[in-house]
């Protein structure tokens, strides 16, 4: 039993079940035994990969994309380039990189931003980061940025904000919890929470007994604080996560520890949880802050910001080997059985903007 999972038992033995969201946030964000403050989960040696991980590429264009972005808000300066979420800061390094090549004006007169919580992600951030000219400033929330627009991106945020479960029990929906059988081991009951009616999706009136909805007041709270922001300042945002683009009905807490699946029960602290993110409902908060949200998949974002020229370029000089390497990270990051149709894509833009690969409002 870990650490984590004999305080957790013990919590409960005191007081009483703990509601999803907040096994969720124990497990991923406890200051002394949590997931993301006492281990390395990025990369071939941690628990997953993510895109930036794989390959260049992918910071390339998105930092195309923020460039872009600043380029039809009229090159406003100065300006904050942040990253909320950034892991090892692989993505901020690329997009540094890319933006110095792109424009050294920009690159000299913004301010650049990691938003982190963890005190241990920041140092390895500070590391990956150490060899680059520009000044980078750590924050642990959006609040203490300038006051002034702001261009941010946020990649696989989303998926460990924790969430509500609700289940389907007799007539109505009652709050998923977790909680101790018989044996003194977690398992799943359904508690004495109800939701609002309103929240939930369109065919959960037809949802069978035992069916789960998913609930995530967080990750709204969240998107409206970056939407507000962006809404009073100008700027833009990109956020990519995997998820779905129409709410559902079903269960999609998972753990993931050494690259695959466990019990999202069994070892509280040693595994990374997440949820897919409802990507209709962070548009939905984007719109009300009269804001205009595009949403695409992964792999037609990429596609949309020249990958395949890009993957064509880096190849030119390559051997066979550096060439199928990179055909290989294509196919991971844009392809329809990988990531490209699993992770969506979430761009945030004043009002009637366009930047490519996104015309109008979707």
């Amino acid at each position: 039993m870990t650490r984590l999972k004999t305080r957790i038992v013990g919590l409960i033995e005191a007081s009483g079940p703990l509601p999803v969201n907040e096994y969720m946030a124990m497990c991923l964000f406890d200051p002394v035994d949590g997931y993301y403050t006492t281990r390395e989960p990025f990369g071939a040696a941690g628990d997953f990969i993510t895109a930036p991980e794989i390959s260049q590429m992918f910071g390339e264009l998105v930092a195309i994309w923020l460039y872009q972005a600043w380029l039809a808000s009229g090159r406003p300066l100065p300006v904050t380039v942040a990253e909320i979420g950034p892991g090892r800061g692989t993505l901020m390094n690329d997009m540094l990189r890319t933006l110095s090549r792109l424009d050294p004006d920009l690159a000299k007169g913004a301010g650049f931003a990691m938003i982190e919580t963890s005190p241990r992600l920041t140092e390895v951030q500070k590391q990956t980061l150490g060899t680059t000219p520009f000044a980078i400033d750590w924050h642990e929330t959006i609040d203490t940025l300038p006051q002034q627009p702001l261009f941010i991106v946020g990649n696989e945020l989303f998926d460990a904000v924790p969430i509500r479960q609700f289940v389907r029990a007799g007539a109505g929906w009652r709050e998923r919890v977790v909680g101790l059988d018989e044996t003194s081991e977690l398992r799943f009951f359904a508690g004495a929470g109800s939701v609002d009616p309103t929240l939930l999706p369109d065919d959960a009136t037809d949802a069978p007994q035992g069916a789960i909805v998913e609930v995530a007041p967080a990750r709204a709270a969240l998107m409206a604080t970056i939407a507000e922001r962006i809404s009073r300042h100008g700027g833009a945002g990109l956020f990519v996560d995997y998820g779905h683009l129409r709410p559902g009905v079903g269960d999609t807490l998972q753990a993931l520890r050494r690259h695959d699946h466990e019990d999202v029960l069994a070892n509280p602290g040693e595994a990374d949880l997440t949820t897919h993110v409802d990507f209709a409902a962070l548009a939905a908060t984007v719109r009300a802050r009269g804001l205009d949200a595009h949403l695409s998949t992964q792999g037609d974002f990429l596609l949309g910001m020249g990958i395949l020229e890009r993957a064509g370029r880096l190849g030119a000089d390559a051997d066979q080997t550096a060439r199928d390497k990179i055909a290989d990270d294509v196919e991971r990051l844009a392809g329809a059985q990988a990531m490209g149709e699993l992770f969506k894509v979430l761009a945030v833009l004043p009002r009637d903007m366009a930047v490519r690969p996104f015309a109008t409002a979707d």
